[in-house]
């Protein structure tokens, strides 16, 4: 590993790697010397105007083989199908220790959506159902755990742990949207998650936001503007 981890919480921030695919290089490095459980952490939502921020933990058991031929599709959810997203998700939750956090847009708006993307992912660790030695985070910031961490740009494109994080929240969260569909009907939530698109942009403009759609995104404030 190229990079320093200095005192319990670090941020990687050179640049990244050329890599085809996430691999163990992170989780390697903590278990260099002896076994440690290794949790990655990952969220998605943190950019739509409606639902929650939802955040998710995973540790792979240290026994399971990593041979298996559904380890090796593991990647960056955004690089998967939504059928790929789904079946990979189920063997993750069934074989790995997994927590969630989620955050919903009443809080998003009183706390800011970046402490609420924290908040969520301090949720999904502390939701996990054994207690990891270290953790390693997608994106800039590090969460505020008790034990060490390592924020990670690209991490879910890098660490197959954070990589599988990523596939759960997204499914998780994909979920949530359809679900909220069918009772606020008229914002297509299930088609775009509640993304800034411009088919939810123009439902938001006609009908107005509702109860899910975060108020303290410019889109919502503009479009209260108009009423």
């Amino acid at each position: 590993m190229n990079e320093t981890i200095s005192n319990n919480h670090a941020t990687l921030t050179n640049t990244m790697n050329a890599r085809s695919k996430p691999d163990w290089t992170f989780e390697d490095e903590y278990s260099r010397n002896f076994p440690l459980l290794v949790a990655g952490v990952d969220e998605v939502g943190r950019g739509a105007l409606a639902g929650p921020v939802v955040a998710a933990a995973v540790v792979f058991p240290p026994d399971l083989n990593r041979a298996e031929p559904w380890i090796g599709q593991i990647k960056d959810s955004k690089k998967l199908n939504s059928a790929s997203r789904l079946e990979l998700s189920k063997i993750i939750i069934n074989k790995c220790y997994v927590g969630f956090g989620e955050i919903s847009a009443h809080v998003i708006d009183a706390i800011n959506i970046r402490q609420a993307t924290l908040l969520a992912m301090r949720k999904a660790v502390n939701n996990l159902h054994i207690e990891p030695d270290r953790a390693i985070i997608d994106g800039i910031d590090c969460i505020g755990l008790s034990i060490e961490e390592l924020s990670i740009i690209g991490g879910d494109s890098r660490s197959v742990t954070i990589a599988a994080a990523s596939i759960i929240a997204k499914v998780r969260r994909d979920k949530i949207l359809t679900e909220l569909d069918t009772h606020f009907g008229g914002y297509g939530f299930a088609e775009h998650v509640g993304y800034g698109t411009r088919q939810h942009i123009k439902a938001i403009n006609e009908l107005g936001p509702c109860v899910v759609h975060r108020f303290s995104f410019k889109p919502i404030k503009n479009a209260l503007k108009r009423v």
